[in-house]
């Protein structure tokens, strides 16, 4: 099993990702990871200043929301992350913004249309809306679920709310919330000087298949780490 403390010390990084892209405000926003091999995930504090987080401040709950470690309160989306960790067990990661553009799609409770290249390679689809669900259970860890299971898209517009996105880690959630609000801009704009088609299935199908197993870098062939496929 990774070392809680070296999760700690990723997910703080990742926190000013949000910054750094612009996807908070204030205290809002969070960031999780799993721990793997055990039943736990690591979280940010609630309502806790970016500037003033550190590894140490970093809370470790159960997969129920639970306090493992930690000396604060975990944040208030803590039930909604512990439910899609539960029910997803590839997710390795769960980020959750108030992004304004992508905010104002979900405030809409429009889905983004995958009318451009960049939204089929990362998302493969449009950006769904998930259902609306307040704050302080595992409501909206289970509208994330219902509306993501089976998407390709890792990213959700919860509808009045903000954006949730997965990831096989952590760092994979970034980003996906990264680029969310990067196309809910585009295509906003985009709008704004008329209307917009949505991309062909068949392309959108071939552009997601490349972004996935083509795009970037990869083992050669012949070494022992190509060689597993």
């Amino acid at each position: 099993m990774r070392d809680i403390d070296t999760i700690r010390a990723e997910v703080c990084a990742l926190h000013a990702e949000l910054l750094r892209w612009g996807l908070v405000t204030w205290t809002s926003g969070n960031v999780s990871a799993r721990v793997p091999g055990a039943e736990l995930l690591v979280i940010k504090p609630s309502g806790v200043s970016y500037d003033e987080l550190t590894p140490e401040t970093m809370i470790v709950t159960d997969l129920d929301g639970r306090v493992v470690a930690g000396d604060h309160s975990p944040s208030s989306d803590t039930a909604a992350h512990a439910y899609v960790y539960r029910a997803m067990p590839e997710v390795g990661g769960v980020v959750h913004t108030h992004s304004p553009y992508a905010t104002a799609w979900a405030a809409r409770g429009e889905a983004i249309p995958c009318a451009i290249t960049a939204m089929g390679d990362e998302f493969g689809d449009d950006i769904p809306v998930g259902p609306f669900a307040l704050i302080g259970d595992d409501s909206i860890g289970q509208g994330i679920v219902a509306t993501l299971r089976g998407h390709r898209s890792p990213a959700v517009l919860m509808r009045q709310h903000g954006v949730f996105a997965i990831g096989g880690s952590a760092k994979d959630a970034v980003k996906a919330a990264v680029m969310c609000e990067d196309v809910a801009r585009t295509m906003h704009l985009a709008r704004q000087l008329g209307p917009v088609d949505r991309l062909p299935q068949p392309d959108i199908d071939r552009l997601h298949d490349r972004y996935q197993h083509v795009y970037g870098q990869h083992p050669a062939a012949d070494s022992p780490e190509g060689a597993k496929g």
